[in-house]
C-alpha cells in the first residue's frame, strides 16, 4: 500500500492474512520512515528456504521488494551480474530481480525467462516499479483511490475486498460471462469488480505518489511479432524446437523443495515427463499426479499409467465426485474469487491439492502448448481457411480427406471460403453475433442487460492466417484465465506450478514456424508429435482424438447435490435482479464442461460473487 496520507501498517497485515495459503512458509511487513509506503509478503519457499531470502528484501539500502513467482535463468543473470561488480547475500532469484533493476532499470524485464509478478519501490528516487511477466502466469491486481492517491496492490481480489475496496460487481463482464461463457474483455484492465483493475500480463507499472499530480502509468514491454519467419529443413526445426524446450523443462527443475508434474494422459504433460527422463537429472520428479474419472467415455488415466509406466514414476490419482464438488464449491469458488468456465477448474483444484498432499511444492504442466501449437478443435477451420485464402488447394484437399480418416470430418463450405476471402468482414461478424448473443439471452433479466450492455466489449481479431488466431488467444485473455485458473487452484494449497510451453523464447520460435509445423497430414501440433516420437510410445504421441482436460461435468450436474446448489444460484441471481425469475422454473440442463451452451454451469459459478 502506498498513500501520501499514511499507509496503515494494520491493513496490510489484514491484506496478506487473507492470503497466507498462498505463502504458508511465512510473513513479513515493511513500512518506510515516513509511514507512507508499506509491503507486504507471505512466503511460499522454493528457491533458497534460508532466512536469507525472505521478503519484503532490501537491496543496497534503496530498494525494497516483494515478488510472487520464480525467474528460471537467475543462476545466468547472476553470474552476469558479478561479472559487473554486483555482490549477493542470499541464493535467490529474488535478490537477482533487485540487482538487474539496479543494473537495467525497466529493460531487465526483457532478459528474465520466468513467471512474476513484482513490485520495486525505490526510496532515493521515491518510485515504484511493478511488473508482471509476459502471459500472465502470475496476478496483480490493485485499486487507485484518485481523490488521494493510495495505491493498494496484491496477488489476490480477496486482500483488496477485505481492505475496504467497494465490491460492487462488473456489470458488463458479468453480462458476459452469463450470455458467452468468455471472462475477458477487449479492455485488459477489467476484473469482475468495478473498483478492481488487473495489471495485464507483458506490461509494468511505474508510479511516482509525491508528485504534484500523481498517476499510475502503464506500459507494454513484450510482444511478439506474428510476421517473423525461420528458414529451417524439418529436421533442422524439429532439433531446434526439442533444443528450446528441453532448455525450458531444464530451468523449470530448478528448486530447493520437491517437484512433481501434472499427467493428464494427453501429449504435453507426457511431452515434459518424457524430457525430464531425457535431461536425466536424477531426483528431480518422482511423482505424477492425474484426475481419473473411472466409467466417463473421455477419462485418460489410461493412457497416463503408460506414460507412469515407461518412466518408472510413482502415480496418484484423484477421482473427484459430484459430492465433493458439492461440499468444496464454496470453497473453490470463493479462492478464485471472480467465476470459472466449467467443472474442469475444479478437477485441476483436486490434482494440484493431490501433489500437496503428497509433500510435492512444486509441479510442472502442459497449460500452453495448445494456445501456442494450434491445439483446439477450433483452430482448424481457420487453418483450411488459411490454406484457401493462400491458394493451397492441393493441401486443403488433402487437409480436410486426413481429417476425417483421423474421425474429425470437416466439411469446408461457403461460409469457409468468405471468411478466407474477406478477414476484416468476418471479424465485425463474429462481433455482432457475440453483441447479440448477449443482447437477447433469455435467461437475463432486461433491465441487466440494457444497463450493461457495451457493443465494444468484445474484440473479435481479423484472421488473415492461423497465427493471428493464436495470438489472440495468447494475448487477448483465453490463456491469461486458464493461466489464471491455475495460479488460484495451485495457490490455494501452498503449491507452485511451473509450464515449460511458456518459454518466451519457445514461443517466439513456434510463432516463427511455417503453419505446417502445427498441423500436418490431420494432426495438430505437429512439431511437437515429431520431437516426441523417439520418447513416447505411438498411442500418445499420434492419437487422433483430441480429448481437453474434461471431468464428467454432464453426469454431475444431473445429481442431486449439484443441482441443489445451482437452484440455489438462480434464486440469489434473480433477487440480484439478474435473472430473470422465469429460469426458477426451468430444469437444470447438464452439459459437458466444453460445450457451449454452459448457463446452468454459469450461474452456479456467478453467483459466488454475492
Amino acid at each position: 500500500m502506498i498513500s501520501p496520507g499514511k499507509a496503515v501498517r494494520g491493513s496490510v497485515q489484514q491484506m496478506i492474512s487473507c492470503i497466507s495459503h498462498r505463502g504458508p512458509d511465512g510473513d513479513g511487513v515493511w513500512e518506510n520512515e515516513t509511514g507512507t509506503v508499506i509491503l507486504g509478503h507471505r512466503r511460499l519457499a522454493i528457491i533458497d528456504l534460508s532466512q536469507a531470502a525472505a521478503q519484503p528484501m532490501h537491496y543496497l539500502d534503496r530498494y525494497v521488494i516483494v515478488h510472487n513467482g520464480e525467474i528460471y535463468n537467475y543462476k545466468e543473470l547472476r553470474s552476469e551480474l558479478q561479472a559487473a561488480g554486483y555482490h549477493f547475500r542470499s541464493a535467490s532469484d529474488t535478490e537477482v530481480i533487485l540487482a538487474s533493476y539496479d543494473h537495467w532499470k525497466e529493460s531487465c524485464l526483457q532478459r528474465f525467462d520466468g513467471m512474476f509478478s513484482l513490485a520495486i519501490w525505490d526510496e532515493k528516487e521515491q518510485r515504484l516499479f511493478a511488473a508482471r511477466d509476459r502471459f500472465g502466469e502470475k496476478p496483480f491486481y490493485f485499486h487507485f483511490d484518485h481523490t488521494n492517491a493510495t495505491l493498494q496492490f496484491a496477488s489476490e481480489i480477496k486482500s483488496l475486498i477485505n481492505n475496504g475496496v467497494n465490491r460492487d460487481y462488473n456489470g458488463n463482464m458479468l453480462l458476459q460471462y452469463l450470455s458467452t461463457g468468455t471472462s475477458w474483455n477487449s479492455d485488459a484492465l477489467q476484473t469482475f469488480y468495478k473498483n478492481v483493475f488487473k495489471l495485464p500480463a507483458r506490461h509494468y507499472l511505474r508510479f511516482l505518489p509525491f508528485d504534484t499530480n500523481p498517476v499510475l502509468e502503464i506500459q507494454p514491454y513484450y510482444d511478439i511479432d506474428k510476421s517473423a519467419k525461420v528458414d529451417l529443413d524439418a529436421g533442422k526445426a524439429v532439433e531446434e524446437f526439442k533444443k528450446l524446450f528441453f532448455l525450458s523443462v531444464e530451468r523449470r527443475l530448478r528448486s530447493d523443495v520437491e517437484i512433481g508434474t501434472s499427467l493428464s494422459g494427453g501429449l504435453d504433460s507426457s511431452s515434459i515427463v518424457a524430457a525430464i527422463h531425457r535431461l536425466k537429472q536424477p531426483g528431480t520428479v518422482h511423482k505424477a499426479f492425474t484426475a481419473s474419472f473411472p466409467g466417463f467415455e473421455k477419462d485418460e488415466t489410461a493412457q497416463a499409467a503408460i506414460v507412469a509406466k515407461q518412466f518408472s514414476l510413482r502415480h496418484f490419482t484423484v477421482s473427484p465426485t459430484s459430492i465433493e464438488l458439492a461440499d468444496d464449491l464454496g470453497r473453490f469458488l470463493s479462492l478464485h474469487d471472480e467465476p470459472v468456465s466449467s467443472a474442469s477448474v475444479y478437477a485441476q483444484y483436486k490434482v494440484y491439492e493431490l501433489a500437496r498432499q503428497q509433500g510435492v511444492k512444486v509441479v510442472l504442466d502442459g497449460q500452453g502448448a495448445d494456445e501456442i501449437l494450434a491445439g483446439y478443435h477450433r483452430h482448424i477451420h481457420w487453418y483450411l481457411q488459411e490454406l484457401y485464402r493462400e491458394n493451397k488447394m492441393q493441401l486443403l484437399h488433402e487437409a480436410v480427406t486426413a481429417l476425417a480418416q483421423h474421425g474429425n470430418p470437416f466439411r469446408f463450405g461457403w461460409k469457409n471460403k468468405l471468411a478466407s476471402r474477406f478477414p476484416a468482414w468476418t471479424a465485425v461478424r463474429l462481433e455482432k453475433k457475440a453483441f447479440h448473443q448477449q443482447k437477447n439471452q433469455p435467461g437475463l433479466n432486461k433491465e441487466f442487460i440494457d444497463a450493461h450492455l457495451d457493443r465494444h466489449a468484445v474484440n473479435k481479431p481479423i484472421v488473415k492466417g492461423l497465427n493471428d488466431l493464436l495470438y489472440h488467444d495468447v494475448f487477448g485473455g483465453r490463456l491469461e484465465e486458464l493461466l489464471r485458473n491455475a495460479d488460484r487452484n495451485a495457490m490455494t494449497h501452498g503449491t507452485e506450478v511451473r509450464l515449460p510451453f511458456l518459454n518466451h523464447n519457445l514461443v517466439e520460435f513456434v510463432f516463427a514456424l511455417p503453419t505446417a509445423f502445427k498441423f500436418h497430414k490431420g494432426y495438430s501440433k505437429y512439431i511437437l508429435r515429431q520431437g516426441m516420437e523417439e520418447l513416447l510410445p505411438p498411442p500418445i504421441v499420434w492419437r487422433k482424438d483430441k480429448t481437453g482436460f474434461e471431468p464428467p461435468q454432464k453426469q454431475w450436474m444431473r445429481d442431486s447435490p449439484v443441482q441443489d446448489k445451482i437452484h440455489e444460484a438462480k434464486q440469489l441471481l434473480v433477487r440480484e435482479n439478474i435473472l430473470s425469475p422465469a429460469v426458477l422454473n426451468q430444469p437444470v440442463q447438464p452439459v459437458g464442461s466444453h460445450e457451449g451452451d454452459n448457463y446452468d454451469w454459469r450461474y452456479l459459478s456467478a453467483a459466488s460473487m454475492f
